[in-house]
């Protein structure tokens, strides 16, 4: 089932232009983070990122023919400080340990190197459209940094997309007590308007592509009401030692 799901979203990908156009934005802005070296893309799903940067070694938890390496963010198939960048994206908010992949993320992770993760971001806008539309659930009374017992029926997609919020902002500085030596260096909400108005992956577009731009530009305007407008958070962590 996962992999029928993942294979459909790349179907949609070559389909379907104004996602392709949004998350290429995406997909570039996460680029311009990257510190020159090897990158390990965790979640590649679609597989869609390595078009966008070099050196990407891309891998899922779901063996699928243009991944590279199957493997599990909780537990990485990697010798210690093998890459200068980590990036997710939609994929923190899928782990169920989150403790065990920030600690595989600092083992993997070269001084210097940046960890880089775009995941869906709970404003009171956003909140309705993912609590009562989205079909992953959030859930603000569950610590993202508590220690699970991994579970045998946890399925790939089981989620909590309230997760980056908790960990970035409500409880950043718990964050902060937990990992100091991941040192948050960039922060930006974003999606206000084209990204719910594109339907995602799985419903169809409100909007025409050729008003794309002009949302886009609208939303930059607001800029300044994103905790209250914004669907997506885009966060970048450094390892300092």
């Amino acid at each position: 089932m996962s992999e029928e799901i993942l294979r459909k979203h790349r179907d949609i990908w070559k389909k379907k232009p104004i996602i392709r156009e949004l998350y290429t934005r995406w997909y570039r802005e996460m680029a311009a983070q990257l510190v020159l070296g090897d990158t390990l893309e965790l979640g590649g799903g679609s597989g869609n990122f390595k078009e966008f940067a070099s050196n990407v070694v891309s891998s899922d938890i779901i063996p699928l023919p243009w991944i590279d390496v199957v493997a599990d963010a909780q537990s990485l198939p990697f010798e210690d400080c093998s890459f200068d960048n980590i990036v997710l994206f939609d994929v923190l908010h899928h782990i169920e340990n989150v403790s065990l992949f920030f600690n595989e993320a600092l083992r993997v992770l070269r001084s210097g190197g940046k960890l880089i993760l775009m995941e869906p971001y709970i404003s009171p806008i956003s909140w309705w459209i993912y609590h009562f539309i989205h079909p992953e659930p959030v859930n603000f009374k569950q610590d993202p940094l508590a220690w699970v017992e991994q579970s045998p029926l946890r399925q790939p997609f089981d989620a909590n997309q309230a997760f980056a919020t908790i960990l970035f902002e409500r409880q950043f500085k718990a964050f902060q007590n937990k990992y100091p030596h991941l040192v948050k260096i960039y922060h930006r909400r974003m999606a206000f308007f084209a990204y719910p108005l594109s339907g995602g992956f799985d419903k169809s577009s409100l909007i025409p592509l050729n008003q794309l731009k002009w949302i886009l530009n609208l939303e930059e305007r607001l800029s300044f009401l994103s905790a209250l407008l914004a669907f997506r958070i885009l966060v970048v962590l450094q390892k300092q030692n």
